[in-house]
């Protein structure tokens, strides 16, 4: 368990070629409503589940039916690309387009499920380790499924071949050097469940505990809970201590290869930042926080005993409110109004 504090808070960019995360919130409600089962997911309030004075959490395992709040993302971006291609987006919009990816968890599902709405072609690269279920998962919402590569990142390296061997349209949900533009679209999608949590919320919180792999997630809804509340609630920034590519560019200066042990925390467990997250919570966040897979494992059943069930994954940022030792290093309070997102159903 580590922590570090962000020397770079509330200033300028981190990375100047790249931008920093989408905050524009106009066209979100009406462009997911044209995906499916597009509404809100609730901000659950945990009294009595962790020595503060309130303990908010997001709860995105039921978003979209696709359990977890990568539906909010390229199914997003396949919206709009579906909006701009006719006034009256339908299941033809999009026919003869085709979108690859690489997933090792729940992009894929929403970049197949938004496909599949708008007449696209879903082509999901998986690595040797993804679990057949998930494979299952993908074909149900239409995608052609590709196993290639002993890891993620050698799944993408395929995905990206493909992309550029058959004119497909690459969509990641990370973002690298010269990769920017669809990635900031898909960001701009999370910021949804910021918009409904600041809304939902009674009073603004203290701290936010926000997980986070390559950072998409975490990147969006800070700069969101920024724009709304200011500098006031201290954000902190939630990795697996055997991945903390994040800390570890922000300690650097600059974006880092961090690399380490499997974690149990799978879709966390992200060995280089996305650079648009990267540039945002540079300005944004203020600590990071590393932990280990044994203390995130520890708080699960304490998660679904409390009706929260869900992946380590899923639960990192709200583990490291219900773990004492973690508390104390972070100087969490009973003072404390606390927000944390679980972000996927238990799988």
């Amino acid at each position: 368990m580590k922590t570090v504090t962000n020397p770079y808070r509330g200033k300028g960019k981190l990375l100047s070629q790249a931008p920093f995360p989408s905050t524009n919130s106009n066209r979100l409600a009406q462009l997911l409503s044209l995906c499916p089962a597009s509404g809100l997911t609730p901000l659950a309030e945990a009294p009595g589940l962790a020595p503060v004075s309130r303990l908010w959490i997001k709860d995105e395992r039921t978003r979209m039916n696709l359990g977890s709040f990568k539906a909010l993302g390229a199914a997003y971006v396949i919206a709009c690309k579906a909006s701009e291609a006719t006034e009256t987006p339908d299941n033809t919009s999009l026919a003869g387009r085709t979108y690859v990816t690489a997933s090792a968890g729940n992009h894929g599902l929403s970049m197949a499920a938004g496909a599949r709405v708008f007449g696209a072609n879903a082509v999901v690269f998986i690595s040797e380790t993804v679990p057949e279920s998930f494979a299952q998962r993908l074909a149900a919402q239409g995608a052609r499924v590709v196993r290639e590569g002993v890891d993620y990142a050698a799944s993408m390296n395929a995905a990206s071949r493909a992309a550029n061997d058959n004119d497909w349209t690459l969509l990641s949900d990370s973002s690298w050097e010269g990769y920017y533009d669809l990635p900031h679209l898909l960001m701009e999608g999370y910021v949804q469940m910021a918009v409904e949590a600041v809304d939902q919320c009674s009073e603004p919180p203290t701290l936010i505990l926000l997980q986070a792999g390559v950072g998409g997630l975490a990147g969006a809804v800070a700069a969101c809970f920024r724009k709304a509340w200011g500098d006031d609630p201290r954000i902190v920034v939630v990795e697996p201590a055997a991945a903390p590519a994040l800390m570890a560019s922000i300690q650097a200066g600059a974006p880092v290869f961090a690399d380490g042990p499997d974690s149990i925390m799978g879709r966390l467990d992200c060995k280089e930042p996305s650079l648009i997250a990267l540039n945002g919570l540079a300005r944004d966040a203020d600590l990071f926080l590393t932990l280990d897979d044994d203390t995130v494992a520890a708080q699960l059943p304490v998660m679904a005993e409390a009706g929260f069930e869900t992946t380590a994954s899923g639960g990192a940022g709200l583990a490291a409110v219900l773990d004492a030792d973690s508390r104390n290093l972070l100087k969490i309070g009973p003072q404390d109004r606390v927000m944390c997102i679980v972000t996927e159903q238990a799988s």
